[in-house]
């Protein structure tokens, strides 16, 4: 979740990069691209690689180090916790090995990317303003870029030089105490949250790209061919309300959302139709425990149902008032309150299980589908997750300061892939296992995707981020087999990569049969693109950045036009 966030920038400095030839013929919005007619050249055997052209810009640079950012080595001086080095930059990239010629399109990854507001640093990962970063397919080409997204969190704090808006873990100073009961005021209002979209990115179905946050305000469209931000993405309807999952599910007819309820406690289950931006309800469920709903970073569907998970890390009104953060940040841990799992029929709106189920907590659910008897009748829904094992501490690890203090110890919680057993015949209980040994992947279990063409169906596979021990974060890029039981890994040392996202081969009939494409950030300040195999989980392609990217969250694909 990079849920309530923002940041601020400092002073600027003109600065370039070495490129290797012209700069200034190629310029497009202030982008160098790269020479579209480049020859390739042999490298690492039969792979081949493309030679580089304007990759750098004369764009502004952060005038001072960002936190953290230092010669190779430990965990402080990781290119994965600094800062981006530049607002805006783009072009073409050498490629080693070879990119698959079918794949042509956009990947987009969105993510915090800037910890610091003039002389203040952020304290937690998903403080950062949002970064957008592309990588552009085709022809065996690769040009990539990145930008901020222009929020308006992001663009008061770059005319003031000072946090202005509320983030995750950050409340902007009061001058006086006129000025914080104002604050307060507008926090219920909703003025103050931030509207910094820095977590997810999602193409609906009628094309246009849109990035997202916890807050509905953070809904921001943007173009994916110059990451150039359109406006906000305004909700046509009287739903109200201040925050929504993060991760809402899109499908080839509609757009499906959670409208977490902290008032009532419960949540609005809402549909959107393409073209349209006026939500609709599906139905409502309300809250069995707690003093506010569970957390809700995104959720599954199945065919037929949606599910709806309540789970015992809530909603805290008192923690959002506020000015310094708790542990939790704005969540409680209630275990007494226990952990609940519902599932709503999408056609009615009624719901036809609401089960009690073991404590849990997660931030991203992988798949759900729906269990058949051998006469076709539906007898349970499937739901699977990456699951922290009931332990909440895993928010206080995301802090910067944690992060970049790795000194080899092994401190990341435990996690798994957690499947959630639901029946549908009125029993009151349902059950949570591993759908794997956890040692498969190292006990680290998040950032997930699979087949899109498997969603809310029954799967084998699915593409995570695992853990080689000992860690502080997730360093493995990790394929699931649901079937047989078993993990493959890749792993480079000091590496952090992003969300492995799985694109489909077109016309493939295999499930795995496609790429998966990553963002790798090098503890010696580097980073580059990374191509999988989906099937083999064998390196096809690479592709060196000018310079290392931060860390990054969740992404899209933007198919060719």
């Amino acid at each position: 979740m990079a849920s309530i966030n923002f940041l601020a920038s400092p002073n600027y400095v003109a600065r370039s990069i070495k490129a290797s030839s012209k700069s200034s013929d190629h310029l497009k919005d202030g982008f160098p691209l790269g020479n579209k007619n480049l020859p390739g050249r042999k490298s690492r055997g039969d792979r081949r690689e493309l030679t580089v052209a304007n990759v750098a810009t004369q764009a502004p640079v952060v005038s001072r180090p960002s936190p953290g950012k230092g010669p190779a080595g430990g965990g402080r001086d990781h290119v994965a916790w600094t800062s981006v080095r530049q607002h805006r930059w783009e072009g073409e990239l050498a490629v080693e090995g070879e990119i698959p010629l079918w794949l042509s399109g956009i990947y987009l990854r969105n993510g915090p990317g800037l910890w610091h507001v003039g002389d203040y640093d952020f304290r937690h990962l998903f403080d950062g303003y949002a970064t957008l970063v592309k990588l552009q397919f085709q022809n065996g080409r690769l040009i990539a870029g990145h930008r901020q997204i222009e929020s308006e969190a992001y663009k008061a704090a770059m005319k003031n030089d000072k946090l202005c808006y509320r983030e995750f873990s950050e409340v902007p100073k009061a001058d006086n105490f006129l000025s914080y009961i104002g604050e307060l005021a507008s926090l219920f209002s909703g003025a103050s949250l931030t509207d910094n979209a820095n977590t997810g990115v999602i193409r609906l179905r009628d094309g246009r790209v849109v990035c997202l946050t916890e807050t509905q305000k953070g809904s921001i469209m943007i173009n994916p061919d110059t990451l150039e931000t359109l406006g906000k993405f305004e909700y046509t309807d009287s739903l109200g309300g201040l925050i929504h999952s993060a991760h809402p599910i899109v499908t080839e007819t509609e757009f499906l959302t959670l409208l977490p309820d902290l008032i009532n406690p419960g949540y609005l289950v809402v549909r959107m139709e393409p073209g349209s931006n006026e939500r609709k309800v599906i139905g409502r469920v309300d809250c069995r425990g707690g003093p506010a709903p569970g957390w809700v970073h995104s959720f599954p569907i199945t065919e037929h149902y949606v599910v709806v998970p309540e789970m015992p890390l809530r909603y805290c009104a008192r923690n959002l008032l506020r000015a310094e953060p708790t542990p939790l940040y704005k969540f409680e841990w209630h275990p007494d309150s226990k952990g609940f799992m519902h599932i709503m029929c999408k056609a009615s709106g009624k719901i036809v299980a609401s089960v009690e189920v073991p404590l849990y907590v997660t931030f991203h659910f992988i798949n759900a589908y729906e269990e058949t008897d051998e006469d076709g009748r539906v007898v349970a829904v499937i739901a699977d997750c990456c699951e922290h094992n009931a332990d909440p501490t895993i928010l206080e690890k995301l802090r910067l300061q944690n992060l970049r203090s790795f000194i080899g110890r092994d401190v990341l919680p435990n996690a798994r892939v957690g499947r959630f057993i639901i029946p549908l015949d009125g029993s009151p209980y349902g059950n949570l296992e591993a759908a794997l040994n956890p040692d498969e992947h190292g006990r680290g279990m998040d950032m997930c995707s699979i087949n899109p063409a498997f969603l809310g169906k029954k799967y084998r596979f699915a593409y995570a981020c695992g853990a080689q021990r000992p860690c502080n974060f997730p360093n493995t890029l990790t394929k699931i087999d649901l079937v047989e039981k078993k993990a493959k890994n890749w792993h480079e040392e000091g590496a952090v990569p992003s969300e492995p996202f799985f694109v489909p081969r077109p016309g493939a009939t295999e499930e795995d049969d496609g790429v998966v494409v990553s963002m790798i950030s090098e503890k010696n300040g580097d980073g580059y693109a990374l191509l999988l195999d989906g099937s083999t989980f064998e390196e096809i392609a690479r592709a060196k950045f000018p310079y290392g990217l931060p860390y990054g969250l969740h992404g899209c694909w933007v198919p060719k036009k």
